[in-house]
């Protein structure tokens, strides 16, 4: 089970928006001018050409977080106020509560073994809401759903496509004579979703590679070796290998009193980049508090343009998978979001950073680009 999840921008969202000569300009730090700029003209019941936004820095979304919501109201602020710019800054409080969350998600996995411990039969089920309601209609918009007039979102729709959805990566890369995939569509949830970083993949990658370890230890393998023994893709195996030497992995090795080594593998999307994780973590006795202490990650991406583009990408996506992992849960009652601060929605934080996240790159010249992505994101 995964829990609803922030995006956890250290900084809240911020627009700013002025009404000049008939024509509404909104800077923003949307991911998605051109979707925004759609849903704010209909909110305001304007022509397109109406409305201008323009890109400008700010927190991080990589996906959709408040950006959207705060230009909305920066916008409809600034129609009350033609020529005088306004500035719409939302609080932290507003951020966690109102922002769109990753939608909570289950998964099932079963699996069938022959008598040498080798997969026959997969079945994997995962239940989850759409992981994308990026604006395009107004509905999406907090400030359209509560003026006089308000806009209904659009029911969410399920869409099947290479890249997935919620699905994401739930099809895994290795090699099972049978398998059944299924994705039980939710159309209806308590909180507010859209996309979050990877959209479903962590929470796939997560639960097949959990239980690629527990067939592991039923069928008395050694987890890296047993996950060869399921891979056919010569670059697959080049990057479980790699991470596995990198990292010092020797079938058998026991890990100290209180730690425990552990590897995962997936292909991001099943057609982007490849990435394996080797990892050790400690648990602290006195508070069960889990650490990562180490990581060694390999990544196959095709041809690279910036090598230190790619490692912190990965490096990136590994920590912020372990501070989902280890921290992060949005939580509500009947009424409200209660997770409306740091305290209650903690994130990873510096003095919890592993001592090294160590990252190889597998080099293939003259291949086609993959992208990094956020490869490193389920693995991690």
């Amino acid at each position: 089970t995964r829990p609803y999840q922030l995006h956890g921008s250290i900084g809240p969202s911020c627009a700013l928006a002025v009404l000049a000569d008939g024509v509404t300009t909104v800077w923003t730090h949307t991911q998605g001018v051109y979707p925004d700029q759609k849903a704010i003209a209909e909110m305001l019941g304007v022509e397109l050409d109406k409305v201008r936004c323009i890109h400008a820095e700010g927190s991080g979304c990589y996906g959709h977080n408040g950006a959207d919501d705060a230009a909305a109201d920066a916008a409809l602020l600034a129609q009350a106020l033609p020529g005088r710019p306004v500035r719409l800054q939302w609080m932290r409080e507003q951020e966690h509560a109102w922002e769109p969350f990753s939608p909570g998600m289950v998964t099932k996995v079963q699996a069938g073994l022959d008598d040498q411990g080798s997969v026959v039969d997969w079945t994997y089920e995962v239940w989850s809401s759409t992981h994308n309601s990026r604006p395009g209609t107004a509905g999406a918009l907090l400030a359209a759903q509560h003026i006089a007039t308000p806009f209904t979102p659009n029911p969410p729709k399920l869409q099947i496509t290479p890249e997935g959805n919620g699905d994401r990566n739930s099809n895994p890369l290795y090699a099972f004579p049978n398998r059944n995939v299924v994705w039980h569509f939710l159309t209806e949830m308590p909180l507010r979703v859209s996309a979050l970083r990877g959209l479903g993949a962590y929470m796939n990658v997560f639960s097949i590679e959990n239980f690629m370890d527990d067939l592991a230890a039923s069928a008395n393998s050694d987890p890296v070796e047993y996950r060869l023994r399921h891979l056919q893709d010569p670059r697959a195996r080049d990057v479980v290998s790699l991470a596995a030497e990198k990292f010092g992995w020797k079938a058998g090795q026991k890990p100290p009193q209180n730690h425990g080594y552990g590897f995962a593998f997936a292909r991001y999307k099943n057609l982007a980049a490849y990435c394996a994780v080797a990892m050790e973590v400690v648990v602290e006795p006195d508070t069960g508090r889990v650490r990562m202490l180490r990581a060694n990650a390999a990544v196959d991406a095709g041809e690279i343009v910036n090598p230190d583009g790619v490692r912190n990408q990965v490096q990136g996506g590994i920590v912020q998978a372990a501070s989902w992992t280890l921290y992060e849960g949005v939580t509500f009652d009947d009424t409200r979001v209660t997770s409306v601060d740091w305290s209650t929605y903690p994130i990873l934080r510096f003095d919890a950073l592993p001592a090294s996240v160590d990252v190889e790159i597998v080099p293939r010249p003259g291949t086609p680009f993959l992208g990094a992505g956020e490869c490193g994101q389920g693995p991690g």
